[in-house]
């Protein structure tokens, strides 16, 4: 089975940033839309953004749009979610998923239609 990898989780006080990173040491990410999802403690799996294979085209979530940045470079095998101005309701466990389809509204990006590969997660908590 495909395996993502995610990592740059952490610790940060409200306001600041963190940058995770996606990769995959068995497959090229090129042919692939990547997603990001998040999950609180007692919440469902939600959509954050999600980008399509050649980066031309992204999509984010009304809570974390203007805040949130998703980019790739494909020489690097490697999709990036960019964090600022994180707030204490941006702490979950972070997910990132590939898929081949890829839907330019937000409306799609959603983990059930990311089906190839999922990270194991990593945690990103924002606390003071």
């Amino acid at each position: 089975q495909l395996q993502l990898v995610e990592s740059g989780g952490g610790l940060v006080q409200p306001g600041g940033s963190l940058r995770l990173s996606c990769t995959a040491s068995e497959f090229s990410l090129d042919y692939y839309s990547i997603g990001w999802f998040r999950q609180a403690p007692g919440k469902e799996r939600e959509g954050v953004s999600c980008i399509n294979s050649s980066g031309s085209s992204k999509n984010y979530a009304d809570s974390v749009k203007g805040r949130f940045t998703t980019s790739r470079d494909n020489r690097k095998n490697t999709v990036y979610l960019q964090m600022n101005s994180l707030e204490p309701e941006d702490t979950a466990v972070y997910y990132c998923a590939a898929d081949r389809e890829y839907y330019s509204s937000s409306d799609y990006c959603t983990a059930h239609r990311y089906t190839a590969a999922w990270g194991q997660g990593a945690l990103v908590s924002v606390s003071s």
